[in-house]
């Protein structure tokens, strides 16, 4: 298994490099004993000073060395390196989820390594390595665990400049309490959120499922002057087709068989208020002509009806789906698109949402508490709380939540430990398996597949490659390592 040694660069490493230092410094002498398949070195250091320091060390071995300079206001601003050491770990994971990571703990500031500790404990398990001149090099043991829960407190700390710029906006209404989060990406599409609510202009809202599309759809009507009116909810991707008009315009009673009464929909229900449609992508082409008319002027003829009705609803649609890329091709109407794409919002997946996963996690708990007093004063360990770090959470807040009220009711005790967690998490088969076998009659996304596919082979051609694009476009059959970037650019892929 590869062995990535990883550290910052100190200043008695670049003394090492003069002709009259007779030390190596700690990263020289820990590669010079131990074996390592490659380094990454941070530094915060001018690129002039470092220059003949890299040069020196590559001499000196044959494995790759890699430089990262890092921009910190000061050695000792705990935020500033948390930030910059947690992202270099994360890009190394990416690029090679299976190797192991080493941590040289000796150069650099207090900071530094208290930084070094906190991840190699928690988000980035770790094997840590000290030198001194009079044990040399020695692999350290740290004898304690530390809670995840510690981590994001430092990363508030490290995006503080995000967060001033999100709380710059008008502050956000009380209906956006619900919505838990200390990410500033989050913090800044909650003031945005809180400016379109009070502008009765159509919201569109993308993110995966599971990611509180709904929730943000509330929270803008519940903050608007339509919060005293219905807010009516409804997933455009369960409509029976031959329903579809029925449900968004109302019937009259005799329109059809079955319908024996008049019957209001959708639009009528939200009248003067929100309706909130769901899985808006999913609308058929024919539906979409319809639905754009009432959209433009209010009005709109129930079925079996020979009278125009009119309402004033505010429109807030929701979709996982690529709506531009869908009117490129053709499936989606360019009109329509522009018509609700007015203010538009884009939620995060949870795994990007850095910071709030065990914030998440205690609202969660707090939640399951308050409705059964049987599961009150459930702790989670600090194992299990690393394993829900490490986890990807596919299905988002969704899966986070019935992932833990199912731990909480199989422990046994008032702790939820490692077991109780994975027990609890579900393992989903990889979808590219059936890619052959799908149901036509439910219609197929074949673009959706081809996506799938990129996810599934992109990040093993990178591990194949050691990272290196250019390697990992060829062995994907692609014309150069640009088309890669821009692949992996567009699949959300790191």
């Amino acid at each position: 298994m590869e062995r990535i040694l990883i550290s910052w660069i100190g200043g008695q490493d670049l003394a090492a490099c003069q002709p009259a230092n007779p030390q190596l410094g700690p990263i020289a002498e820990a590669l010079e004993q131990e074996r390592f398949n490659s380094v990454e070195l941070l530094y915060n250091y001018p690129s002039s000073d470092i220059a003949p320091y890299l040069d020196w060390l590559r001499q000196r071995t044959s494995i790759p060395v890699t430089g990262h300079q890092i921009t910190l206001s000061s050695p000792v601003n705990f935020g500033e390196i948390y930030q910059a050491a947690n992202q270099v770990l994360l890009d190394l994971r990416g690029q090679n989820s299976e190797a192991e990571i080493h941590i040289l703990l000796s150069p650099g500031t207090p900071a530094m390594q208290a930084v070094w500790i906190l991840l190699g404990k928690t988000r980035h398990p770790a094997t840590f390595w000290q030198v001194s001149r009079e044990e040399g090099v020695q692999q350290t043991q740290i004898p304690f665990d530390i809670a995840a829960e510690y981590v994001p407190v430092a990363d508030k700390v490290s995006s503080r400049s995000m967060t001033q710029l999100a709380a710059s906006a008008p502050p956000a209404d009380a209906a956006f309490d619900d919505i838990v989060t200390q990410n500033p990406r989050m913090q800044r599409l909650k003031s945005q959120a809180s400016i379109l609510a009070a502008r009765d202009i159509p919201v569109l809202i993308y993110g995966e499922s599971g990611t509180g599309k709904e929730l943000f759809a509330r929270a803008i009507h519940n903050a608007s002057e339509r919060s005293d009116r219905p807010f009516v909810a409804v997933n455009c991707g369960a409509f029976p087709a031959e329903l579809i008009d029925s449900i968004l315009f109302g019937h009259r009673k005799g329109a059809f068989t079955g319908a024996s009464s008049d019957r209001e929909g959708v639009f009528q229900q939200a009248d003067g208020g929100t309706l909130f449609l769901d899985e808006f992508g999913e609308l058929e082409p024919a539906v979409q002509v319809r639905l754009l008319r009432v959209l433009q002027d209010g009005s709109f003829t129930p079925v079996g009806g020979g009278r125009e009705c009119r309402v004033d609803v505010r429109i807030v649609t929701a979709t996982n789906r690529d709506l531009m890329q869908m009117v490129a091709e053709g499936s989606f109407r360019e009109d329509l698109f522009y018509r609700v794409a007015v203010g538009v919002l884009h939620l995060p997946q949870l795994r990007e949402r850095e910071g709030d996963l065990n914030l998440l996690t205690d609202h969660i708990m707090a939640n399951v508490a308050a409705h059964d007093a049987h599961l009150q004063g459930k702790k989670i360990s600090v194992e299990a709380r690393n394993l829900i770090l490490c986890h990807p959470w596919p299905g988002n807040m969704r899966e986070l939540h019935s992932t833990l009220l199912r731990a909480a009711l199989w422990s046994q005790t008032d702790s939820i430990d490692a077991v109780d967690l994975r027990q609890a998490l579900f393992h989903m088969p990889e979808k590219e398996r059936d890619l052959l076998g799908r149901d036509l009659s439910k219609g197929v996304d074949i673009q959706g597949l081809c996506d799938d596919i990129w996810r599934h082979y992109i990040p093993r051609a990178l591990e194949s490659a050691q990272g290196k694009k250019t390697r990992a476009a060829t062995l994907l059959g692609l014309n150069n390592y640009q088309t890669l970037t821009n692949l992996m650019e567009k699949l959300g892929l790191k």
